[in-house]
């Protein structure tokens, strides 16, 4: 309940924050813009107000999101992921043996054999002189 009331007040916060931002009159220094005399806020003290409402919006805005942090870890108890995975109940050994065939009596798909291999195509080299690409040397087969 808690969390959800700061989650809903810091998303408020935030939208008015982006508002006082985009009410500000512009410096002038941001991507060669400047700003004119022109606008409705150039008087001293609607920037002053601005920049003090800023402030105060901005500080609202990260100390909501310390306190959200700190509510949400405490929500979640004292366990560390690794302790909710239980990762030590995990057998190595068991995590490198091969997956387990099918019983041999287990008819198969009828009129489906097994997939090929796949094979990558043979890489070319583009000349654009030629009409057609040239193929590159091949490399050597892997051993399998």
């Amino acid at each position: 309940m808690l969390l959800t009331l700061l989650l809903v007040i810091e998303v408020i916060v935030a939208f008015f924050l982006i508002v006082v931002v985009l009410l500000q009159r512009s410096e002038g220094g941001a991507l060669g813009m400047g700003g004119g005399n022109s606008g409705f806020m150039t008087a001293r003290g609607a920037g002053d107000l601005l920049t003090r409402t800023t402030w105060i919006l901005g500080t609202v805005f990260f100390v909501l999101g310390l306190l959200l942090t700190v509510v949400a870890g405490r929500e979640r108890g004292s366990s560390s992921v690794v302790d909710r995975l239980k990762v030590n109940a995990i057998d190595p050994n068991s995590l490198n043996q091969p997956a387990p065939q099918p019983p041999a009596g287990t008819p198969a798909i009828p009129g489906q054999a097994a997939p090929a291999p796949f094979q990558a195509p043979a890489p070319t080299v583009g000349n654009p002189l030629l009409s057609q690409p040239t193929p590159a040397p091949a490399a050597p087969a892997a051993p399998q």
